[in-house]
């Protein structure tokens, strides 16, 4: 697919931890898009498996090869923060028809608050339109062996947090 002009986009998440199907989507957003910021959220009130750094290092590791795409840290309005690196679009993923309403009610709640600002939906590959970070900290957690769905750097930082 051709990029078309110098249009920023944002894919926002806790990454708690990153997953092939979040990377899967920051590809596919790569390749459409002439910049992209992979925006890890840094939310005060949400207790993390992971600390912010090494999300940030995660993501880093694994979208090495990706010179279009930059991982930041936002604190706040996701919309505020969009309009500080002046993104576009907003990408957000959508694995199941479950996950249709949240995205859709709050793609609205964005227009209503910036109306310049356009939401993107991607599906991930099938391959992942099942996976989430909960289902993949609930396996690794309770002793199963994740490298199927998460990078080879995060299947280590599970290792070390079971010792």
């Amino acid at each position: 697919m051709t990029k078309k002009g110098k249009i920023k986009a944002i894919y926002a998440g806790s990454f708690d931890p990153v997953t092939f199907g979040h990377l899967d989507l920051v590809h596919r957003a790569a390749d459409i898009f002439s910049e992209l910021t992979v925006a890890v959220a840094d939310n005060m009130e949400k207790q993390p498996c992971f600390p912010l750094s090494e999300r940030m290092d995660f993501l880093r590791q694994s979208l090495a090869e990706l010179p279009s795409v930059k991982v930041e840290t936002f604190r706040g309005l996701l919309i505020d923060y969009a309009a500080e690196i002046e993104a576009g679009v907003l990408i957000r993923g959508l694995r199941a028809v479950s996950d249709f309403e949240y995205e859709f009610q709050m793609a609205l709640t964005n227009r209503k608050l910036s109306p310049r600002l356009e939401t993107i939906f991607l599906m991930p590959s099938e391959a992942y339109s099942y996976l989430s970070s909960r289902m993949v900290k609930e396996i690794a957690f309770l002793g199963g062996d994740v490298s199927e769905f998460v990078p080879p750097v995060v299947v280590q930082a599970f290792k070390r947090l079971k010792k």
